[in-house]
């Protein structure tokens, strides 16, 4: 595995006023691979990112980079990331090709792979129109396809990236993310955190979720959905009568008094209506969700679909956080 982080932890202060920001986290994940960190403020994401890219040190733990500890071998890890932050400043009198040339002199990289390097920069995350713009003026979305050109500007194994879609707009976002699906095609490992869960479900291999500095769930999406899926079929068998799951009903076509119908069955609650797609919470026996079937048809409801809905990232979240900080 290219990346390899161990009971990292990590605490600041002492005695009463200590706080645990980071708490015997474990992940790994490898080239090629686009690993998303997941969890509210506060919860440790930051903490745990800037460790992983040699800027702070652990209390306790490690993480290794190609096999290179972040603690023992920073300089040399330095040379293999590419780091994000979720702010950065801007030097306000350079030029877009200006900034990537002083980041390639700061890699001390000879002249003509320095030039050769920028361009490829700049080609690649499409901003050769704007080579000789000031840096300031740009807008947000070109500032941050300039920012993740001085993070590959070395070439690196690894890029960090903390809440690089934060501020952008839709064509942005999109944009950008399938720049990030472009590097991963080429083998690197991207690790990336967002509050934009439903775009990290579409773009992550895999994710780790924290709250409280501790981690609560990590591995592949479909993974946790089963774990998820598995806890709440075993909830259900143990407790028949208390036990719910969201439901989706799709009609064929638009009925009269559908609220009103639906209103009247006791089984369901949290009722949302969009045109054709129902959505609501209903008791998770089977036997219960029959006879409301039978019950909505012979109300002359066109039912074409009736299934429990799949859980997302969001809501994978939702059931596995509390909303708690460190």
């Amino acid at each position: 595995m290219l990346v390899q982080v161990h009971s990292l932890s990590r605490s600041f202060g002492h005695g009463p006023t200590r706080v645990d920001a980071v708490k015997q986290v474990s992940f790994q994940f490898d080239r090629g691979e686009i690993f998303g960190f997941i969890g509210p403020n506060g919860a440790g994401k930051s903490t745990t990112m800037r460790i992983l890219a040699s800027l702070d040190l652990p209390t306790s733990g490690d993480c290794t980079v190609a096999g290179l500890s972040t603690i023992d071998d920073a300089d040399r890890v330095r040379r293999l990331i590419g780091y994000m932050p979720d702010s950065y400043g801007a030097y306000p009198n350079m030029t877009v090709w200006e900034y990537l040339d002083f980041f390639s002199r700061a890699y001390d990289m000879p002249i003509d792979r320095r030039t050769r390097a920028v361009g490829d920069v700049i080609d690649f995350c499409q901003l050769g129109g704007l080579r000789e713009k000031l840096v300031t003026t740009l807008s947000k979305g070109m500032k941050q396809r300039l920012c993740l050109g001085r993070c590959l500007i070395h070439d690196p194994q690894l890029l960090i990236l903390d809440e690089p879609s934060a501020g952008l707009d839709p064509r942005a976002r999109i944009e950008f993310r399938e720049l990030l699906r472009l590097l991963a095609g080429q083998g690197k490992a991207i690790f990336i955190s967002s509050h934009i869960l439903a775009e990290l479900e579409e773009l992550c291999d895999a994710v780790a979720i924290i709250e409280q500095g501790a981690l609560v769930a990590a591995g592949k999406v479909r993974e946790i959905k089963a774990a998820v899926a598995h806890k709440a079929q075993v909830q259900a068998a143990a407790e028949p009568d208390t036990a719910t799951e969201t439901i989706e009903i799709r009609l064929a076509a638009p009925v009269e008094r559908l609220a009103a119908t639906l209103a009247e069955q006791p089984e369901l609650g949290e009722i949302q209506i969009d045109h054709l797609l129902i959505t609501a919470r209903c008791p998770a026996l089977a036997a219960t969700q029959a006879a409301l079937l039978k019950r909505l048809i012979e109300a002359g409801l066109p039912v074409c679909r009736f299934a429990a809905r799949e859980r997302n990232l969001e809501d994978l979240f939702m059931h596995l956080t509390e909303g708690k900080v460190a």
